[in-house]
């Protein structure tokens, strides 16, 4: 700032520059025409006129505005906003199902994208940026540029989605492309760039977990909250179709309700089948509680079940959870055997017969031609290798009793370890194969033992090894049973253990494999899964192509894949999806959110997220920034100077 004198000589100035154009005009004597000399002295007697000749002399108005603009720059002039850190930027702007919030209009997501617009416009000349979208996995929207308009652009291409948060991704991401600057090798890390430091711009509610395993480098964060901490919420949590108790053609709808909110609520849950009201709930629930709903369906036919309650909540996407309701069928099941009239008898119940249709052949149908090519078309859903293996495993679950899978990692290629014996000592209860299967007082003759490949669950333990054992193969699931039921020889079958015999646990152990692996819908409910989650679905007849409806009609065709499955990936939509095969609807699932964590969309706005080993404060508000105009005014004024100048400049030549 100036001192008061220097402040006082500069208010002589505009005085004197006025002053000057009011002194006496000197005449130089010229001989001229005697009218044109009265036309002159009339005009020289307006001209000395003090406002008159204000207000013709341009040049006078121009050196005082010069004059106005250079001493208003010496004041710098500015006013509070804000600005970016550095000169070179990373945007990281979270679009997950919490941004979809309207408590802050129009939304959480529009929001985020206006400030990062605002930060953009006030970017300096020359600083770069980037753009990275995240939700459970982060794309990158904008690479580093210094383009306000392209990152303007690219910034209005981000969607809300109804995935969940997960920043990890993001801070790889971003980590990556801002610090690509290390290579691993053999001989360990090389540094092949000098890193250069950012500022990392997090928009975001904080509906995410802490990522205290990530080294932030020379990554400088700030923590953008979006949203309103006291944004209250209640939602579906939760939705299930099960069987009901009075029988297995009877259903039930089960939900969950949860009221992310500081008070007590207030909902009315409705149920409708194909969009027609079927029953109705009132519930109360208390402030961060939970209640659960139960309806009763009875017989229902095939369709969609919709649970939704009427709420004027910010959050929209979470009152609103549906289930397929799909024709029940049987699923097809192949035995191979030489003769196992225990299997037969256990697959022959009248549960085993509602569950699917069994068909039997001898060993000798594995080199039969039509068996190989139905089996690589996927026609069963179950194949049973009693005594026997195949050369190829089948497009289908299986159950191989007394035999290895053809497959290294199950030892197939070498003889395995045989043991006489066992006694079982433990089971895995809790597998769905082995509910209620008790196999106290279980005697076995001769076994082999598993060495099961990763990845697999071991279901029957003995003192002298594993006896049986479950594990994955691609979209299907290949059972092993180490011993053998009874061993056919050209004298008849014996019997290797007493567990036929009087046993019930021995046709509970088939119903659950024919449950879990056979392909039936006795409860006809189809599948539910989260936004972007994949889903493996099936044909009731050998295809190479299925057809999937999404909840907007479009149509989406899911080739078989190398492991012969149809994996159906794109369920970003919410709702009911048909799958049709030949045009007819041969099932449907569903995509809900059913996610407590972007259901509770209070912001953390106060809180602290831990980002590596630094705690990052969330803030809602920008950090203030003198933005200053003393600039502007300088190069003003010098406009002002040249046109003053031009114009001078003119009158002299004339």
């Amino acid at each position: 700032m100036l001192a008061w004198w220097q402040w006082s000589l500069l208010a002589l100035v505009p005085p004197a520059i006025v002053a000057l154009y009011f002194l006496k005009l000197k005449r130089t004597p010229l001989e001229v025409p005697s009218t044109y000399l009265w036309r002159k002295s009339i005009e020289d007697l307006h001209v000395n006129r003090l406002w008159q000749r204000l207000r013709q002399n341009i040049l006078l108005l121009l050196q005082l505005l010069v004059l106005l603009l250079a001493m208003t720059a010496l004041v710098r002039p500015g006013w509070r906003g804000t600005t970016l850190l550095g000169t070179r930027s990373i945007f990281l702007v979270d679009h997950s199902a919490s941004m979809s919030a309207t408590d802050v209009r129009p939304s959480r997501l529009e929001e985020a994208k206006r400030r990062v617009g605002e930060l953009i416009e006030q970017s300096a000349s020359g600083s770069e940026a980037m753009i990275i979208s995240f939700a459970d996995t982060a794309q990158v929207v904008q690479e580093f540029t210094d383009n306000r308009r392209l990152l303007r652009q690219r910034l209005q291409t981000i969607q809300p989605t109804a995935r969940g948060t997960a920043l990890l991704g993001a801070l790889q991401l971003a980590a990556g492309l801002a610090n690509p600057g290390r290579t691993a090798t053999e001989a360990g890390d090389q540094q092949v760039a000098d890193p250069l430091p950012a500022t990392l711009y997090l928009f975001s509610d904080g509906n995410f977990p802490a990522v205290p395993d990530f080294a932030l480098g020379n990554l400088t964060p700030v923590f953008i909250a979006i949203g309103r901490p006291d944004a209250d919420n209640v939602a579906i949590t939760a939705f299930m179709i099960r069987p009901s108790e009075a029988g297995p053609q009877r259903l039930q709808a089960f939900g969950q309700l949860a009221n992310h909110g500081r008070t007590d609520r207030e909902v009315t849950v409705e149920l409708l089948m194909n969009d027609v009201l079927i029953d109705a709930d009132q519930l109360r629930i208390q402030a961060d509680g939970s209640r659960g709903v139960v309806f009763d369906l009875g017989e229902v036919p095939s369709g969609s079940l919709r649970l939704q309650i009427n709420s004027t909540d910010p959050l929209v996407l979470d009152d609103v959870a549906q289930a397929g309701i799909n024709t029940p069928r049987r699923g097809r099941v192949l035995l191979v055997t030489p003769g196992n009239a225990a299997v037969q008898s256990a697959l022959a119940t009248r549960h085993a017969r509602e569950l699917a249709v069994v068909e039997t052949a001898g060993p000798d149908v594995l080199s039969n031609k039509q068996y190989q090519q139905e089996s690589a078309a996927g026609r069963y859903d179950l194949v049973i290798y009693d005594q026997c293996r195949p050369a190829e495993m089948p497009q289908a679950n299986t159950l191989l009793i007394g035999r290895l899978p053809p497959r290294a990692n199950w030892h197939g290629d070498r003889p395995a370890k045989a043991v006489s014996g066992p006694q079982v000592i433990d089971t895995d209860r809790d597998h769905p194969v082995m509910q209620l299967v008790d196999l106290d007082g279980i005697l076995i003759g001769a076994s082999a033992t598993l060495d099961p490949p990763q990845g697999s669950t071991v279901l029957i333990d003995s003192n002298l090894g594993k006896l049986a054992a479950i594990g994955p193969r691609g979209a299907f699931q290949d059972l092993v049973l180490a011993f053998e039921i009874v061993h056919t020889t050209a004298a008849g079958a014996v019997f290797n253990t007493n567990w036929p015999l009087g046993q019930l646990s021995f046709p509970t152990f088939f119903l659950n494999v024919l449950t879990h692996l056979g392909g039936g819908q006795g409860p006809a409910w189809g599948a539910s899964v989260r936004p972007g989650d994949p889903i493996q679905l099936r044909s009731d007849v050998p295809a190479d192509t299925l057809q999937v409806v999404t909840p907007r009609g479009a149509v989406e065709s899911v080739p078989r894949d190398r492991n012969g499955s149809f994996s159906f990936r794109r369920t970003e939509e919410l709702g009911i999806y048909r799958v049709q095969q030949e045009g007819a609807v041969t099932g449907r699932f569903a995509v809900n959110l059913l996610d407590g964590v972007e259901s509770d969309i209070r912001t953390r706005r106060a809180a602290t997220v831990q980002i590596g080993y630094i705690d990052v404060t969330g803030q809602g508000d920008w950090e203030p920034a003198r933005l200053e105009t003393w600039r502007f005014l300088l190069l003003s004024a010098l406009g002002v100077l040249l046109v003053e100048w031009y114009i001078y400049c003119r009158r002299v030549t004339m």
